[in-house]
This record gives C-alpha cells, sequence and structure tokens, in this order.
C-alpha cells in the first residue's frame, strides 16, 4: 500500500485501473471510496498522464471526454496543489487565473439574479432581471478570448513535450461549454420576461452553462495550469506572452510586471529579411514582395506539409480564424476540436492517396458568408506536398448586383 501511495508510477497506474472501472459503469461512490484507499494525494501531472496512458492504449478521446466531470468529481478531494514557480503579474498563468476569478464572480452575479427572478411573486419587476441578466451574459461571452489563448497557445506548447491527451479533452469539454453558452444566449434573446417562464429556464439552461464555465475553470486550476507551470520552459512563456494580444483578454488587463526572455530565435526573427530573390518559373519575387503579397490577398492562406504539420499561414490585415505562431510545426490533427479530427484525417487521406483534390465548405460565422477550401498540393511527379486552406469572406462579393464598368473606390 505505502508503496503506490508513495511511487509516481504506481498512482498512475492505480488511477487508471480505478478510472476504467469508473468508465465500465462502477457507481461512482465506490470508485472514490477505492480511490481514497490507494491513492491518498495526487498531483495535476499524475492525472494528465493517466488520461493520456489511457488514450495511448485505445480508450477514445471521446469517452474520456463523456466523463471527464465525473472524473474531477471523483478526484477531488484527492488533488493536491502542485509545487509550482510564482508568476508575477502579466505572466500568462497570473492572467489566466485573474480571468477565472473575474468569471467565477460573474457567474455568481448571474445566479444571484436567477434567484431573484424566481423569487418574484409575479412578473412585475422580471423585465429589468432579465435586462440585467443579458448584460451579464455579453460579458461571460469574453470567456471565446481565454479558450482560444489556451487552446491556440498553451495546448501547442504543451504537445511539444509529449503531453496531447489532456490537451484534446479539454478542447473537447471547452466545445461542449460553447455549445452551452451559444444555447444560453439563443435563450437570452428570445425568451421573455415571465417569471414562471423564467424558474424553467434557470433550471434548464442558464443552470448547465454556468456550472460547465466553473468546471472548466476547476479544471484549469487544478490540473493544467500546475501541469503547464511544471512542463513548460520560459521562453515558451514568453512566446505565449508575445502572441497573447492576438487573442485578447476575458474581463481582466494583464499585469505590467513580467518580462519574457529574449531568446536567440527571437532575436534572429526580428531581423529584416534577406535580399535575395526567389525564382519561379514564372518570374521572381523578393522575399519582402512575397511577404506583402501574401498578406494583400482577400484570402487567408494555411499551408500544412506532407507530415501533417503545419509549414505557414498568411497574416493578412483581418483574418477570419485566428491563427497564432505557436501552431507551426503542430500537427494539424492537433489544431482541431476533437469532433473535427475525423474530417480533417478523411481530407488528407483522399489527398495523400490521390482519391481527391479539393474540398470545400461554406458557413455562417459571425454574420458573414465564409468560403473554406482545401486544395491537395503536388510537384511536377504528381507526389503529395502537403495541404492548402484557403478561407475567404464572400459576403461582399455574394450581394454584388449589376455591373461596375467605371472607376470608383470603395471606401476604406
Amino acid at each position: 500500500m505505502s508503496e503506490i501511495i508513495d511511487n509516481r508510477a504506481g498512482r498512475i497506474k492505480a488511477l487508471k485501473k480505478i478510472i476504467r472501472k469508473l468508465h465500465a459503469g462502477v457507481p461512482a461512490g465506490e470508485v472514490r471510496q477505492e480511490l481514497t484507499e490507494l491513492v491518498r494525494r495526487t498531483d495535476s501531472t499524475e492525472i494528465a498522464a493517466m488520461e493520456q496512458e489511457l488514450i495511448a492504449e485505445g480508450m477514445p478521446v471521446e469517452e474520456v471526454q463523456a466523463m471527464c466531470d465525473l472524473h474531477s468529481q471523483v478526484l477531488r478531494d484527492l488533488i493536491v496543489e502542485s509545487s509550482s514557480r510564482e508568476t508575477v503579474p502579466g505572466h500568462p498563468i497570473d492572467t489566466m487565473r485573474r480571468e477565472n476569478d473575474a468569471l467565477t464572480e460573474l457567474a455568481a452575479e448571474m445566479r444571484g439574479i436567477l434567484d431573484e427572478i424566481k423569487a418574484l411573486a409575479d412578473d412585475a419587476g422580471a423585465s429589468r432581471q432579465v435586462e440585467k441578466l443579458r448584460e451579464y451574459f455579453n460579458s461571460l461571452m469574453d470567456v471565446e478570448k481565454h479558450y482560444q489563448r489556451k487552446e491556440n497557445l498553451i495546448f501547442p506548447c504543451l504537445e511539444r513535450h509529449e503531453v496531447t491527451g489532456p490537451s484534446k479533452v479539454m478542447w473537447g469539454k471547452d466545445d461542449e461549454v460553447r455549445g452551452l453558452l451559444k444555447g444560453l444566449g439563443e435563450v437570452l434573446a428570445e425568451a421573455g420576461a415571465e417569471s414562471g417562464e423564467w424558474k424553467i429556464v434557470a433550471e434548464t439552461v442558464v443552470a448547465p452553462a454556468l456550472d460547465a464555465v466553473e468546471e472548466m475553470i476547476f479544471k484549469e486550476k487544478e490540473i493544467l495550469f500546475p501541469m503547464a507551470m511544471q512542463t513548460l520552459t520560459e521562453s515558451e512563456w514568453g512566446e505565449i506572452w508575445s502572441q497573447s494580444p492576438e487573442y485578447g483578454w476575458c474581463l481582466v488587463e494583464p499585469g505590467t510586471d513580467y518580462k519574457p526572455p529574449v531568446s536567440g530565435a527571437e532575436d534572429k526573427s526580428a531581423e529584416p529579411a534577406g535580399s535575395g530573390t526567389i525564382m519561379f518559373d514564372t518570374g521572381s519575387l523578393k522575399p519582402d514582395q512575397l511577404r506583402g503579397l501574401l498578406k494583400t490577398l482577400p484570402v487567408d492562406v494555411t499551408f500544412v506539409d506532407s507530415q501533417d504539420r503545419v509549414a505557414f499561414f498568411s497574416e493578412g490585415t483581418e483574418r477570419i480564424f485566428a491563427r497564432s505562431k505557436a501552431i507551426i510545426g503542430r500537427k494539424v490533427q492537433h489544431c482541431h476540436p476533437p469532433k473535427s479530427v475525423d474530417t480533417v484525417e478523411r481530407i488528407i487521406s483522399d489527398f495523400r492517396s490521390g482519391k481527391q483534390d479539393v474540398a470545400e465548405f461554406w458557413i455562417q460565422f459571425q454574420g458573414k458568408f465564409i468560403h473554406i477550401r482545401y486544395f491537395a498540393v503536388r510537384d511536377e511527379q504528381g507526389q503529395y506536398l502537403g495541404t492548402v486552406e484557403l478561407t475567404q469572406d464572400l459576403t461582399p462579393l455574394r450581394n454584388l448586383e449589376g455591373e461596375r464598368r467605371l472607376l470608383a473606390y470603395d471606401e476604406k
């Protein structure tokens, strides 16, 4: 018993064994008792290792994700705070912790408003409270910036250290939160102010959405943040810090005390590009000309090489989907939420085999009509070199009518 309690590998093995019982349908209370007896303490890295090993041994990510909340409930009393470096105001983790504190306060305010609505004897006064709830919800949707930084900056850095399983599971849970918040937004936009109606809404829509936000805050605090602090290098934290403004901040502004380290790679990237010319069959371009050309194109370009790794993306002035430099070299499968990975895999497989050369989609996104196309890139012998993604906002083009034969400039 003491060997298991004191041995990291033994604790991870015990965690896996008992969590498998949970997945097999053993009641949570029975599993929790066994865990308490067998594993008296565990930390974030052991929980992450347990999830990663389960996935490596063949347990689908979706199954781990589906049981994730139950895992955290069972393990909640056993998690101990991992020893981690202190963070100064402005460090990425300090900012994310403060954002979570603000989200927690906001969720509490929203629950308080719901309690007030449910306590009303009639519909009088409910309208004002519902409007206040809508205002708080708009602030709550700032959580998307928090999730974007986590998924596009922290997850890629963890994957460099071969920590992939927990990232996939947490991204899937993020998408569940997004789905619940979307449903809440739709209800807030359509539901009336009748207090009787809101008593039902509170239990069926609002509470589950707030529960999901708060559960993710717990997972980040007790698992993701300590694991990331133990795993990532100072250089990687500097990289995350430098790219974070691209996604924005959730409810709070970052502190200013953190000073990221300056690496040789950063110094090199800051140097002006060489003056060499890139020769093509149909002409030549200097590096600065090519860079300017790609920034000017009215499409977002992303290239994934033959090893399925992101090799390049363009930096247009108004990207449709945010990209960070942390994704360079990252497996494209890890750049998508779990529910989309099968589609990504199929496209790449069909392109690589020569079965297909083009795949396209069109979606409504933030009031815009977005066209997304994937093309297989091949050399002169037809060998697969990779996949290029082109994303374009077609909304203005779809609105064109008649003809324009005379010069006329559109307003900037």
